[in-house]
């Protein structure tokens, strides 16, 4: 019988010539990854478990990346931070990507310069720019959405800190072979959709349960003439249908990245056999899918932007590891190029790489020349408020977060859950939406969809290339 990708990849791990969906398997990890929020919790397993004085499997395969409550002033935030660094002292990590900016108490200052901090954003972005990501390996880390780098084709999933303190003594887990999903998409994806509309079509057909304990494959000529960052929002939001891991094909967009960036020399590339099984399969023609929204408070409660036209929005954020990546804020600023937002929106950078570029690259993706707009100049000069990198408002967060919904307004957002009190008050209601629906609804003060300010294809030049 011929094996998906996922079956292959964790059947090489477990040392097996083959396995079948629903074995349980002891795997090898290749890169654990942690943040500020779990981390602690996972460091206080490990210790419990194998002692005060233990080390862990690799000093090298263990990624701690602070993201999630940076810029704020709770004193339990800076703690976590404190804890991760006295850890990586202790162990000799190699790679931890420390927000130096935070000394003390009180709301740390922002970094200056983008690229003269150690601190990198969100880690779901900052994994395959730091070159931690490969194809064929086993990535685990301790947040839902570290299914975000199948799209890389590996096998990646979130874990709980139990788990993730057992990997840090032993470089293994316990796991079971998930089924497959296939989910194929035909023809090139027109300008005036993205892989969100994608994502959120997929969920809202099968359910925010639809794929629980399952891979979901994303196949078809449509995925592949999706850029790598695009394939990130799809395989970003798998978690959001119950997926144990998303997982896309590995090409030369996928090749020349991680080529460019991986601090490690070998990885193996795999494919499904033609006689792989797939326990489900769907289809969509992309010529005939409309730009999407997610209605609160579900990912899985779709309909169309236009159907949703009079829904009027107090308030529009484009970030989080959904929607901050370089190739989102050009299609944002593409539409917002001379226009001024009408309600308050807010701009996050995926991660301090994506707020370099946005600085240097104008709205093509191409470097700017000398008298052109930078991508951060047209966004600011439209009326957007922009912060620094990281993950923000996108799961609410201290008070004092920036962007954080704290009061029961309607928020178009490029984020990846709608839940109550997801993004802050548990009476706001939050449409998730492409980063196009978002820039649209921006300029109109209510949900629109993007076709009105979409012409042609939206050029992105060489950003996220490599």
């Amino acid at each position: 019988m011929g094996m998906t990708v996922t079956e292959k990849i964790l059947a090489r791990h477990a040392g097996r010539s083959s396995v079948q969906a629903g074995e349980n398997v002891w795997v090898h990890v290749d890169v654990l990854m942690t943040h500020d929020v779990c981390g602690p919790g996972t460091i206080g397993v490990f210790k419990e478990h194998f002692g005060p004085t233990a080390k862990v499997w690799d000093r090298e395969r263990v990624v701690i990346i602070p993201d999630h409550y940076i810029f704020t002033a709770d004193s339990k935030a800076h703690r976590n931070v404190d804890i991760l660094r006295d850890f990586v002292r202790e162990q000799g990590i190699k790679y931890y990507y420390d927000p130096d900016f935070i000394q003390g108490e009180g709301m740390p200052n922002p970094y200056k310069d983008p690229t003269q901090t150690k601190y990198k954003g969100v880690c779901h972005k900052a994994l395959p720019e730091e070159g931690h990501v490969r194809p064929g390996e086993v990535l685990l880390g301790t947040d839902s959405h570290t299914c975000t780098a199948g799209a890389f084709g590996q096998f990646a999933t979130g874990i709980g800190n139990t788990d993730a303190g057992f990997v840090l003594g032993t470089g293994k887990l316990w796991l079971k072979v998930p089924p497959t999903m296939r989910f194929v998409f035909r023809g090139e994806i027109p300008p005036y959709l993205t892989a969100k509309d994608l994502i959120l079509a997929v969920i809202g057909k099968i359910s925010v349960s639809g794929a629980t304990y399952r891979c979901m494959y994303f196949a078809g000529d449509g995925i592949a003439s999706l850029s790598l960052e695009d394939r990130m929002t799809l395989t970003n939001m798998a978690i959001e249908a119950g997926g144990k891991n998303g997982v896309c094909d590995v090409d030369e967009k996928t090749l020349r990245y991680v080529k460019a960036r991986s601090n490690r020399p070998d990885w193996e590339v795999f494919k499904d056999d033609p006689d792989a099984t797939f326990i489900e399969t769907y289809e969509w023609d992309l010529a005939k899918l409309e730009p999407l929204v997610a209605k609160p408070h579900s990912p899985d409660n779709t309909d169309t932007a236009r159907n949703c036209k009079d829904v009027k929005a107090d308030r529009v954020y484009i970030g989080s590891c959904t929607g901050g990546k370089i190739t989102d804020m050009i299609f944002a600023a593409a539409i917002l190029n001379g226009q001024k937002v009408k309600v308050p929106t807010f701009v996050v950078p995926g991660s301090t790489e994506v707020h370099a570029d946005m600085l240097k690259l104008n709205v093509r993706g191409e470097p700017k020349a000398a008298a052109e707009k930078s991508i951060m100049d047209v966004l600011a000069e439209a009326g957007c408020t922009i912060g620094p990198s990281g993950c923000a408002a996108c799961l609410g967060g201290p008070a004092d977060t920036f962007g954080r919904l704290n009061e029961p307004l309607v928020c178009v957002s490029t984020t990846n859950r709608n839940f109550p009190g997801r993004m802050g008050h548990k009476e706001a209601g939050v449409y998730l939406a492409s980063p196009l629906t978002a820039a649209a609804s921006a300029i109109t003060g209510k949900i629109t969809d993007p076709r009105e300010y979409v012409s042609g294809r939206i050029p992105t030049g060489s950003a996220g290339l490599v």
